[in-house]
């Protein structure tokens, strides 16, 4: 056999090794999800698919998974409710995982927390995946149509044939939970990471933001954090102004230099660990420093810039400026809690450009928006 022969053999049979373990995961994955998850079927009462928590109609599954958590909400299907009524729907089942961005965890893992929500939920309810009518699945890291394909793909190897699935990003969850299921309008979310996500009425869409930290998540509370440690590394070393942040950050997190610093970033470089220090940078901020303050106004004006780009793109304020449109606003970041208050100097600075915007700071949370979603979705099927 010539060297180029061995060389050309040697290679297939690392393609068919390689091929052997695809196919090996492959079977795993599909063990588990027929497997020890959906146990507490067996124990529940033979069905013909219509009962359960949800009664008669069956039940809705919207689920919230993003960097930090992924929470599943239950909600009752129920054909008569108008869309006026959605609010008064009642929450069946809340059940609550990790990360599910497979950008983070990888895809495996994110699979498995999603799949293992979906089964806590409808456990708690009392219902089967038979019972379910409708599932809406808003998760982050769904950026292209091939990861709908693919989650899609996925989801239809969980349920019955009948179940109705709708996969989108999670920052579509996230409006859905300030208008109550509509897609219109603009959505900022400014939590670990951050995203502006925006809706016509004729079904448009556009986004800005939210390509992860690599790629400058800024106006996260990652980027707000990552910048924080930053300005401590260069007070330390003379490249930069001192600040409160440098006692601050290593007293809240027990270290005693800003060398020991860098060793705490980089054995668990995780986003939401990071993210974890932003209400200490708003503290000192607060407090007077101006570094810190420099940090938050930056990310003012990062948020804000996101949030134009996607309404100028849609035109949602109308060709002269001054349509109304709503903004939903959702994340840690956002929230009116400090007199330092981030979610309210972003709409400031977006009201400069955009007078009549309306903004909205939903009552319920997103995956709540994805199970309103579910509905609106399964509805204008079954009508049309």
């Amino acid at each position: 056999m010539t060297p180029e022969e061995e060389k050309e053999e040697k290679k297939e049979e690392k393609e068919d090794q390689e091929e052997q373990q695809q196919v090996l995961a492959l079977d795993a994955m599909k063990r588990y999800r027929n497997g020890e998850i959906w146990d507490f079927e067996d124990d529940m009462a033979v069905s013909d698919g219509h009962g359960g928590g949800g009664g008669e109609n069956g039940v809705l599954l919207g689920l919230d998974g993003g960097t930090t958590s992924t929470v599943c909400i239950c909600l009752p299907m129920i054909p008569s409710c108008s869309h006026s009524q959605l609010q008064s729907l009642p929450i069946l089942a809340r059940a609550v995982a990790g990360c599910s961005n497979h950008n983070s965890v990888g895809e495996i893992a994110a699979r498995e927390t999603l799949e293992q929500v979906m089964a806590d939920a409808l456990s708690k309810c009392g219902s089967k995946r038979s019972s379910v009518r409708a599932v809406c699945l808003a998760v982050s890291g769904v950026n292209h149509p091939t990861d709908q394909q693919r989650i899609l793909n996925w989801l239809r190897d969980i349920f019955p044939s009948h179940v109705k699935l709708y996969v989108r990003n999670d920052a579509v969850a996230a409006l859905a939970s300030g208008t109550m299921g509509r897609l219109h309008g603009c959505v900022l979310i400014a939590g670990t990471g951050t995203i502006a996500y925006g809706f016509t009425e004729d079904g448009k869409e556009a986004r800005a933001a939210g390509a992860g930290p690599v790629l400058g998540d800024w106006g996260s509370g990652y980027g707000i954090a990552a910048q924080a440690l930053t300005a401590v590394v260069k007070a330390h070393d003379g490249r930069g102004p001192s600040t409160r942040l440098t006692n601050s950050i290593l007293q809240a997190l027990g270290l005693f230099s800003a060398e020991e610093l860098i060793g705490w970033t980089y054995a668990d470089p995780s986003w939401a660990r990071i993210a974890a220090l932003v209400p200490l940078v708003v503290s000192c901020a607060e407090a007077g420093d101006e570094v810190a303050n420099k940090i938050l106004l930056e990310s003012v004006q990062e948020l804000a810039s996101s949030v134009k780009a996607v309404v100028e793109r849609l035109g949602l304020s109308g060709q002269d400026g001054k349509d109304a449109f709503p903004l939903v606003m959702v994340g840690g970041v956002l929230e009116a809690n400090r007199r330092w208050d981030i979610g309210k100097e972003v709409v400031n600075c977006i009201s400069k450009y955009f007078p009549r915007v309306l903004p909205i700071r939903p009552k319920v949370e997103p995956a709540v928006g994805a199970a309103w979603l579910a509905w609106n979705f399964y509805m204008k099927e079954y009508y049309s």
